[in-house]
């Protein structure tokens, strides 16, 4: 409590699924306020994580520091940038979350947006995946992924989700304007929410027989398609 209370970074709370009371309620409160994913979690779970007496609730104290969605825009758009942003919609693997990020830089783009649900933590294994990016780029972390996207639209960016049938391939897409791509788990893809919400489906043409790609390198090449375009427009 003392932690949240004074603003200390934490990456994720394991509470005890049995706890309760005044004190829990109000770690349950902060962490919605500061964006902190809870985790409930059997006694087994909080005694592997340490060996100190937990008293029912452990944190992990974040690697990376975040920003507020809303304030990670302001910022960009007083700098005079254009926003290029990635939404990651139930990314749990943590290399694929490092390689995106280390692109993301690569490509120009300012932030990754990581919803506090059905998300990668970012442990050292992610930061090395990412060759040291995700400690440069702007971290953004959101309740949800819709809420992530009312903020977006509110703020005049394009949200395009990303699909093996979208309608529109990449490179006809503009992405010289301000956007944010929305990329989704390697199983599922984006969620329906998404499909139904976004401004535009888009897609990465592939050869016929073939319409794998890792998730990681499909955001490569859209950000790739990024940078041309805005190169050749500036």
């Amino acid at each position: 409590m003392e932690a949240l209370q004074q603003g200390v970074t934490i990456e994720k709370i394991f509470l005890l699924r049995s706890a309760s009371g005044a004190e829990v309620n109000t770690i349950k409160q902060l962490a919605r306020e500061h964006n902190i994913p809870i985790s409930l979690v059997p006694v087994e779970k909080l005694d592997g994580l340490t060996r100190a007496q937990h008293q029912g609730v452990v944190a992990w104290a974040s690697l990376l520091q975040y920003v507020d969605l809303q304030a990670g825009i302001s910022h960009i758009v007083d700098q005079g940038q254009t926003p290029l942003f990635l939404l990651l919609d139930g990314i749990t693997d943590v290399r694929n979350v490092g390689a995106i990020a280390r692109s993301a830089l690569c490509c120009g783009a300012q932030a990754l947006i990581l919803p506090t649900s059905h998300a990668a933590s970012l442990t050292d294994e992610a930061i090395k995946t990412s060759a040291g990016a995700l400690r440069k780029i702007m971290l953004c972390r959101t309740p949800s992924v819709p809420q992530a996207m009312d903020v977006l639209r509110l703020n005049g960016i394009q949200i395009l989700g990303t699909q093996m049938r979208g309608s529109v391939p990449v490179y006809e897409s503009d992405l010289t304007i301000p956007t944010a791509i929305v990329m989704g788990a390697e199983d599922t893809g984006i969620s329906k929410d998404v499909l139904k919400r976004a401004d535009l489906l888009i897609r990465i043409p592939m050869v016929a027989g073939f319409d794998s790609l890792n998730v990681s390198v499909a955001a490569g090449m859209i950000l790739y398609e990024a940078v041309r375009q805005r190169t050749l427009a500036g």
